[in-house]
């Protein structure tokens, strides 16, 4: 069997971000980039299936070279082989996703592991659209997942508690935090890793439906205020929400 897993570099949550010159995209300068960590979710899975089941993984990233650093840490974690969609330009979810979609079906990939969201945009709908565009089952947001035979089995998260989802290969599932423990890499696979070489491909052009118009940062913090310390407080306190707040 073969075993996808689809990987993000993304900027570090700890980075300072800052906004490029052109206003529609962060400056990299100074920033630290990482895998995407539902993503490393996705790679343990995919490992973890592998071990119990057999089989092949590789690890899809779509970008530019920076994104070796990412394939080479699911490599290093024990990741069979690596395949970098190499395009600098922006793509939006959709062609993202269409370029996902051929090389996966070009692998033969039965089972596809994403992360649940990149920490970057954080649309989490690529997974879904991959699974639609290649005619598979899709489940999203899994916290377990068991695989006997050709059925597949999947708690996942909903409003307010989980609930259990079975379907059957070829399936994409997208990983929450809580499905695994993701693993180290070992020193040997570190090794190993250097020592693989990463297969670059160019995927075909797509046209994007969605634009990014304009980032900014968000409005400074107002400083805090103190009505009172005791149940005396509460008419104001209530005036401020409904009046300055406008929260109720």
């Amino acid at each position: 069997m073969k075993i996808a897993v689809c990987v993000s570099h993304v900027p570090d949550t700890a980075a300072r971000i800052n906004i490029g010159s052109d206003g529609k995209s962060i400056d990299p300068a100074g920033v630290t980039f990482v895998v995407n960590p539902y993503d490393e979710f996705a790679i343990e899975e995919a490992l973890k299936t592998k071990e119990k089941l057999g089989g092949e993984t590789v690890a899809i990233s779509l970008g530019g070279d920076a994104n070796k650093e990412t394939l080479r840490k699911a490599l290093a974690m024990g990741i069979d082989n690596a395949v970098l969609l190499k395009d600098d330009s922006y793509r939006d979810s959709l062609s993202v996703a269409k370029a996902l979609a051929e090389e996966i079906k070009a692998q033969g990939a039965e089972l596809v592991f994403f992360g649940k969201q990149s920490v970057d945009y954080d649309n989490s709908v690529v997974g879904q659209m991959t699974s639609e565009l290649l005619g598979y089952n899709c489940v999203s947001v899994a916290v377990s997942f068991t695989l006997d035979g050709t059925k597949v089995t999947c708690e996942r998260e909903i409003e307010g508690g989980k609930e259990v989802v079975e379907t059957t290969l070829p399936a994409v599932v997208t990983a929450q935090k809580g499905l695994n423990e993701p693993r180290y890499a070992s020193l040997k696979g570190i090794m190993a890793a250097k020592k693989k070489v990463i297969e670059e491909k160019q995927p075909a052009a797509s046209a994007n439906y969605v634009e990014v118009a304009a980032m900014k940062r968000p409005a400074a913090k107002q400083a805090g205020k103190i009505v009172g310390t005791d149940s005396s407080a509460v008419p104001e306190l209530v005036r401020l929400l409904r009046e300055e707040a406008k929260v109720i």
